[in-house]
Order: C-alpha cells, then structure tokens, then sequence
C-alpha cells in the first residue's frame, strides 16, 4: 500500500508524523469505520490525504439548512482555508473581465444555462488560484452531470478531494427555517428565526440588540423556495443525486463521505462536524 498504481513510489513524509505502528493502526480503523468496496483503493486514497498538506471539502444541504453557517465554521477552523461559493465564482470572473467571464456572460445576457464546458474550468482555476491552502466548494455540481465531469477534473488535476459533507433536514423544516428568518435593523448578522427555539427572537425585536426585525421578500416567496428545493431534493437527476454519485466515489476509497443531522442546534451540528473532519 505504499506505492501508487504503475509503480510510482508514494512520498512518505506522513511517516515522521504518525509512526509505522500508528498509521497502520489509523488505516485499519478507517477501514473498519468505513467498509468500503476497494479495500486496497481506499488505503491508496487514504494514504494521498495523508500526503495532502491541506483539506479540500465539498459540501451538500438545501437551503435553509444551515450550510452556510456550517461552512464559516469550518473555514474558521482552517486557517487560510477558501469558502468558495458557486455564485460567488461566476460574479468574479464576469467583473474580473476573463475569458471564461466573457464567455459566461455571454450566455447569461441570452438569458441561456452557462454550458459545464465553461462552469467546470472556471470552478478549478479558482479553486487553485484561492485554495492552496485548502478550499470548500458550496453550491456546486447540483446535478448528476455536473458531479461527474467535476469528479472527472479534479481526478485529471490531481487535486485530492479530502471530504464530501452532505447535511440532512427534511424539506418541510428547511422550508420553514427560510421562512422563519428575521434581519434585525442594527446587524443583520444577528441570529433569529422564529421557528428555531434557540435563536427565538423576543416577539417582533431582536433577541440580541432588541432592535426592530423585518423580513427579506425572497424568503417569503414560497413557490421560489419550492422550485429551489424540487431541484435539491431530486434523487434521480438534481443535487441529491450528485451528493449520492460522491457518496459511490467514497464507497471507492476515493474519499470520505459524512452525513449531518441538520435539525440539531448549531453548535452540536458544528462540533459533530469538526470530529468527523479531524478523524
């Protein structure tokens, strides 16, 4: 297991860090908690992670439960670690003037889909401009396609993808958290949700600050959040299908896949998270 395929000798630096008796007690435990179909593709990988010097992390959940918050967390545990966010990738390229922007807007003033041709590139490069030490992708592939051609480029790149995160709410939940938020006028950073008991605001003013709430208009748009959650909760096709063709990747031995009760308070599901991630 110290060697790659055709031979090619696996750097073993890691060694100075765990000790022959202790790594091999790591792989065999990790194989014991993960049962994965290729044993002996799984000790490769897993052995490339440990060569890895940072944490690559892609992360699933609908909206509304709670990824984002989840995600700061994490990168706040990562020093220099990118929170990369699809929306966020696109606006950049577009102002920044690149090719592949000039190429997305194109598509975007035509009111067409920007092809996976051009999403894909765009993803890596920022990906290897932002994540050298370390990324979470948020919001990208949301469906089958798109997971397989970014499995297929991450592969091709040799860019280890160190954990899959996938955070489980029922729709009716997540539909009710989107709703529930509340934006307090003095920080709108200030947690409250009127369907959330622990970030309960004090009747119509700021369980923090009192300040005066209101509402966002995009989070009382019912059929907007359905039509955003037909396309999450698709099993066949949509985004839970991808999140299911990685968990296939790590059955593999090519990552590790790690699923999230997300109708728990934050700081349990952030504490349950950082373990997963640290073992």
């Amino acid at each position: 297991i110290f060697f790659r395929p055709m031979a090619e000798r696996v750097e073993v630096d890691y060694l100075a860090k765990y000790g022959i008796p202790q790594l091999v007690d790591k792989l065999v435990c990790d194989l014991l908690d993960n049962k994965p179909d290729d044993a002996l593709s799984f000790l490769h990988a897993e052995l490339c992670r440990l060569e890895s010097p940072v944490t690559n992390i892609l992360i699933f959940g609908p909206n509304g439960s709670g990824k984002g918050t989840q995600g700061n967390l994490i990168k706040a545990q990562y020093p220099g670690m990118a929170h990369i966010e699809s929306g966020a990738i696109f606006r950049e390229h577009i102002q920044g003037g690149t090719d592949l922007g000039k190429q997305a807007k194109a598509y975007i003033d035509r009111g067409d889909l920007v092809p996976d041709d051009i999403t894909i590139p765009m993803i890596l490069q920022t990906l290897k401009e932002k994540g050298s030490q370390g990324w979470l992708l948020d919001g990208f592939p949301r469906n089958t396609v798109q997971a397989q051609k970014l499995w297929a480029a991450l592969s091709k790149e040799k860019i280890v993808l160190s954990h899959v995160v996938e955070i489980l709410l029922e729709r009716e939940v997540a539909k009710n958290r989107i709703q529930g938020r509340r934006l307090c006028c003095n920080n709108p950073n200030h947690p409250n949700n009127i369907y959330i008991d622990a970030i309960k605001p004090d009747g119509d003013k700021c369980r923090v600050c009192g300040g005066s709430l209101s509402t966002r208009a995009d989070d009382q748009d019912s059929a907007a959040i359905d039509k955003r959650h037909d396309i999450y909760y698709d099993k066949t096709t949509g985004t839970l299908a991808a999140a299911y063709f990685f968990k296939d990747v790590a059955a593999k031995g090519h990552t590790h896949y790690l699923t999230l009760d997300g109708a728990g308070a934050i700081d349990s599901v952030k504490q349950t998270l950082l373990n997963a991630l640290k073992g």
